[in-house]
């Protein structure tokens, strides 16, 4: 592929370039998700298959973007299009819209696998799952506010789109992060409500929360920050004792770090059971879903058994409770629940994780051999099988420390991998999946090594 810098338009794409400027007729900005975009226009999928992408133009691509982060089994796994196929076939229909089996099902796997997880509820998307995790929080609790870490994203709606990625000159100090909006159309009342903590500093955050014990509902975190900078073991001890000294609700966003790190998350790592737990993504093994799970003394208070029904007028009603109202037409939808549980039931298989770990380690070390042979200063950072690049030296944190890295330099390599046939959004961070070959990491270092040299010459 040939292509300008810090750019994709050429001949190799051409054909991706018409597309999205088709759609920005229809689509604003031409993506339906803002996350999707890259300049001067992302590149347009046509076909998956195992471990590659294949774009309009018929450019081969060694895929670590995996829908940031969803396929662990790659693209068209064969136990998930059986398991989808089976479920539409024997049921006669893709959904009831009613109870089944497989709900209990995926519960029952869920309260196995997950520490922290006793009762289970469905939603249909991790942004889903960690709005309902905190309204149960208040709900449980009586207390309208929440904390949230610096630098930490839980999804794009009003109350924790706050403080993702702010401006430093906004941000205040370090050890008491300002709340900044990161959304046009943000209500003041969120940033006056979402008290912001500073991510791996127990000291600082303890002040904070004592200081607003009386009117936090709880805490949601990422226990491995964007899914590659993990907490402190001694940050996450001290976080739970705290929260459970003062009454505050725990909540773990394991949207992204769900199966990624264990087969029971982040939690099963550190040892911590936090009293909710928010999961996503590698739990639709490739369709939308969300999940959120936790004591039964909090996730009971969602129970529909002897509540009001809001959306039914009548007697019936009368001197009924009022509910912890969630619902969802599509909550717990079977064909996604098939397509789950023939993932996990993949990842069980002896071996299996271990390999996918071992895999991710060796392009991990691989890749910063090559960058320090150009006189780069590189790390690796995440756990399991996630990681990010950063350029930059030094301990890494949090947010903060994030920034310092040098992303300009970053982008330049990541669009030359993009014309060398490695795919990942540019700055992203790399997932693995259980179909990566060794063959694959070998010639995405060899991609890496010649981006560096065009770089450079540059």
């Amino acid at each position: 592929m040939t292509g300008q810098e810090n750019g994709l338009v050429s001949e190799s794409t051409q054909t991706s370039a018409a597309l999205f400027k088709k759609a920005c007729k229809v689509i604003p900005g031409g993506v339906t998700a803002n996350i999707k975009y890259f300049n001067p226009h992302p590149l347009m999928m046509e076909k998956g298959k195992g471990s590659k992408l294949f774009d309009v133009d018929g450019n081969e691509y060694i895929d670590y973007l995996l829908c940031y982060g969803a396929l662990i089994l790659g693209h068209g796994h064969h136990k998930v299009f059986e398991a989808v196929t089976k479920q539409m076939m024997e049921s006669g229909t893709t959904i009831f819209g009613t109870p089944h089996k497989m709900e209990t099902t995926m519960a029952e796997k869920l309260i196995e696998l997950y520490p922290g997880i006793e009762m289970v509820r469905y939603t249909n998307s991790g942004l889903e799952a960690t709005l309902l995790a905190i309204r149960t929080a208040v709900a449980y609790t009586g207390k309208q506010k929440i904390a949230k870490f610096e630098g930490h994203y839980h999804g794009g709606y009003d109350q924790v789109l706050v403080s993702v990625n702010p401006d430093m000159d906004r941000a205040g100090e370090a050890a008491a992060p300002k709340a900044v909006g990161e959304s046009r159309g943000l209500p003041d009342y969120y940033l006056q409500n979402t008290v912001i903590l500073p991510f791996n500093d127990l000291e600082a955050t303890e002040k904070i929360l004592r200081d607003h014990a009386h009117e936090l509902a709880g805490v949601i975190l990422e226990p491995i920050q964007g899914g590659i900078i993990p907490a402190n073991q001694d940050f996450m001890t001290g976080l739970r004792k705290i929260t459970e000294e003062l009454n505050i609700v725990l909540i773990f966003d394991e949207v992204k770090t769900g199966f990624r790190l264990s087969l029971g998350g982040a939690q099963k790592i550190y040892g911590i059971k936090p009293d909710i737990t928010a999961l996503g993504k590698v739990l639709g093994g490739g369709f939308p879903i969300g999940a959120i799970g936790g004591k039964k003394e909090m996730m009971m208070i969602s129970s529909a058994r002897g509540s009001r029904d809001i959306l039914t007028a009548g007697a019936e009603n009368t001197d009924k409770q009022d509910p912890l109202y969630h619902s969802g037409t599509y909550n717990g939808h079977p064909t996604i629940l098939a397509a789950g549980l023939a993932t996990i039931n993949v990842l069980e298989q002896e071996g299996t994780m271990d390999k996918l770990f071992a895999r991710t380690q060796l392009l991990r070390k691989q890749l910063e051999e090559v960058y320090k042979s150009y006189g780069l200063t590189m790390q690796t950072l995440g756990m399991g099988s996630i990681f990010n690049i950063i350029l930059g030296e030094g301990n890494i944190k949090n947010y903060r420390d994030m920034s310092q890295s040098n992303t300009k330099l970053r982008k330049q390599i990541d669009y030359e991998l993009l014309k060398l046939g490695v795919y990942t959004k540019p700055l992203n961070r790399y997932s693995m999946s259980v179909v990566h070959t060794e063959e694959d990491i070998h010639r995405t270092v060899a991609a890496h090594d010649e981006a560096i040299k065009r770089v450079l010459n540059k």
